[in-house]
């Protein structure tokens, strides 16, 4: 699959967002106001995974070649990925609000 193909609009199925493709040459995979994103992948970019089931973020982690990184985990079939998050973009991700919730729990 092409980024052009991947990197297009989407309204999240968690939060009802309409989530605008990234202009930075990367493209995203999940929602930048609730993080949540859709079990659509096998391996990263594939579109091979037919569960479809909405993935929740579990976990922050910062890489020190792709920075910081989202652990999803699909609430239906437990599997676990992560995610390079956007940054400095017109809709960089809320990891704010994300470790707020985190602290609380």
């Amino acid at each position: 699959m092409s980024r052009a193909t991947e990197n297009t609009q989407f309204t999240c199925e968690h939060c009802g967002m309409v989530v605008e493709p990234l202009e930075n040459g990367s493209y995203r995979n999940h929602c930048p106001s609730c993080l949540y994103s859709k079990h659509v992948d096998v391996i990263p970019g594939d579109r091979a995974s037919t569960c479809r089931s909405l993935m929740e973020p579990i976990d922050l982690k910062s890489h020190s070649k792709k920075g910081f990184q989202l652990l999803h985990r699909c609430l239906a079939c437990g599997h676990e990925q992560y995610n390079k998050i956007a940054e400095n973009t017109a809709q960089s991700d809320d990891i704010i609000a994300f470790m707020r919730t985190r602290s609380r729990d």
